[in-house]
């Protein structure tokens, strides 16, 4: 006979172990099935392995989604004061590194041992490593098959993330469920994740590989795009930190990037009216301003002579230079992909869903949460407030 539950959460990660712990702690009977050897491999990574869980600031603005009004329901009923008061029942150390963004002091275990414990106290039953089938729905509920057996279920969440580094298990498995079942979906692309270049266009630049520094980077219009300024990582193949991160998600192939590598000065103005007053060359200028491989390396590649004195140049050249750096635009070709991508843009139609319950209206029972709907954080810790969220509100309606 196959094991009837009121609730099978597939997928063991952030937003599947919350939702399985609050439906269990409700009184539901629930499974909870992950086809992984280890747990919430993706909390364990994040952060540098402190997991940066939450960010105080979190909001609707903060993500994006072809329905950006979806989220709003979620996140005002599952705030991160409402997880650090988790966090704090476990006495879990943590601390703020900057713009919002908590970190554990410790390790990512202890939130993974945390949602854990709260599984436990919800008599979740696991059934893991253990590969999911298929999933079929008739007038009893639902019919799940696994290498374990088949289990039956009034209620089934679909917790299985994104297509974001397949090495740890990620699959597409919320989009075949969803496309089974007829569900529309939204176009899915890698998102903060590093962007390359033309190997041939980028090669001027491969010698500032490992330069970091603060910069405002923008793409698209300012309905569609974005802009952040944060910061900004060269490599051999293109560009990366948290400035490229987070514009990676918006930047669309074929289109421009505009970076101003030194935000906190309007260079051709300040270079022009330093002229009488600083008696030194160009290059020991640029230099206080900029890290001294990279202004080297700009002057050359656009024919300044760093030893000229800053006297003894004209205006237009010194406004050309400055607008280079403050106004300097490239078009990546491609990303590194879903490999060292963090998340996935786009997934199941949010408009299929209710912002509510997180349940397809149109398969009544059927729950999709985190990362496999079209709802998609900035960098910082707004993914895994969406996790929290969305998993505590399908948890608290299963």
């Amino acid at each position: 006979m196959a094991e009837q539950f009121d609730v099978a959460v597939i997928g063991a990660g952030a937003a599947g172990m919350m939702c399985a712990a609050v439906a269990g702690q409700r009184g539901r009977r629930v499974v909870l099935i992950d086809h992984a050897d280890k747990l919430a491999e993706k909390i364990r990574i994040s952060g540098g392995g402190r997991c940066n869980f939450t960010n105080l600031n979190t909001g609707p603005a903060n993500f994006l989604s072809q329905n950006p009004h979806f989220c709003k329901s979620a996140l005002a009923r599952y705030t991160p004061q409402d997880f650090l008061g988790l966090i704090k029942r476990y006495r879990i150390g943590y601390h703020e590194k900057h713009k919002g963004q908590l970190f554990c002091d410790n390790s990512a275990e202890d939130i993974i041992a945390m949602l854990k414990a709260e599984c436990g106290l919800g008599n979740v039953h696991w059934r893991m490593p253990c590969k999911v089938s298929g999933v079929s729905h008739g007038e009893g509920g639902f019919v799940i098959g696994t290498d374990a057996g088949e289990l039956h279920a009034a209620s089934v969440v679909i917790a299985t993330g994104g297509l974001s580094i397949p090495k740890i298990g990620a699959t597409d498995f919320a989009y075949r469920i969803a496309s089974q079942f007829g569900l529309k979906m939204i176009e899915t692309r890698p998102a903060l994740v590093p962007l390359t270049f033309d190997a041939e266009a980028w090669k001027p630049f491969v010698d500032l590989a490992g330069i970091a520094l603060e910069v405002e980077v923008s793409t698209g219009s300012k309905k569609t795009g974005g802009a952040f300024r944060e910061d900004l990582l060269f490599t051999h193949r293109g560009l990366s930190g948290p400035a490229i991160l987070q514009i990676s998600s918006f930047w669309q192939p074929g289109t421009e990037l505009t970076i101003n590598l030194l935000p906190q000065a309007a260079l051709g103005k300040q270079l022009i009216e330093g002229k009488g007053s600083v008696k030194k060359n160009l290059g020991n200028v640029l230099a206080q301003l900029l890290p001294s491989r990279l202004s080297a390396g700009w002057l050359a590649r656009n024919g300044f002579d760093a030893e000229a004195r800053l006297a003894d140049l004209q205006d237009k050249p010194l406004q050309r230079l400055g607008d280079s750096l403050n106004s300097w635009q490239v078009a990546p070709n491609g990303s590194e992909g879903y490999r060292k991508a963090e998340v996935t843009v786009g997934g199941v139609d949010t408009r299929e869903l209710s912002q509510q319950s997180m349940m397809a209206t149109r398969v009544p029972g059927l729950h999709f949460v985190g990362e496999a709907v079209d709802v998609t954080g900035w960098l910082g810790g707004y993914n895994f407030q969406w996790a929290w969220a969305s998993g505590f509100a399908a948890g608290s309606s299963v």
